[in-house]
């Protein structure tokens, strides 16, 4: 089931990635199928606080260690910084950005 979070839904995830002719396009689309993918977890998980949210975030960035020969310096900032705006769309305001992304090998 697609997110319904609002904030989600009018996001363009990796946009930057996409903008850059570098990195190939299916590379990008399953980039933001990860993110999409978690979105979809918070919503049906419903995180009640940031060591619940982490578990679903490290699943989610192990997706992108698969990515990683895919991946180079300017896209892991990007990459870490999506994962921190759905910790926001989603209430974790107090979500450490290098938490979320703490099991990644980018």
């Amino acid at each position: 089931m697609p997110p319904t979070n609002p904030r989600i839904n009018g996001y363009s995830f990796l946009q930057a990635m996409h903008r850059d002719g570098f990195f190939p396009d299916h590379v990008v689309d399953q980039g933001r199928g990860i993110l999409l993918r978690l979105c979809e977890r918070i919503e049906a998980e419903q995180p009640s606080d940031l060591t619940a949210l982490y578990a679903l975030t490290h699943a989610a960035t192990e997706e992108f260690n698969e990515l990683e020969a895919d991946i180079e310096t300017t896209a892991r900032e990007e990459i870490a910084e999506d994962f921190w705006f759905v910790a926001q769309a989603y209430g974790f305001a107090d979500a450490d950005a290098e938490e979320l992304v703490a099991t990644r090998d980018w």
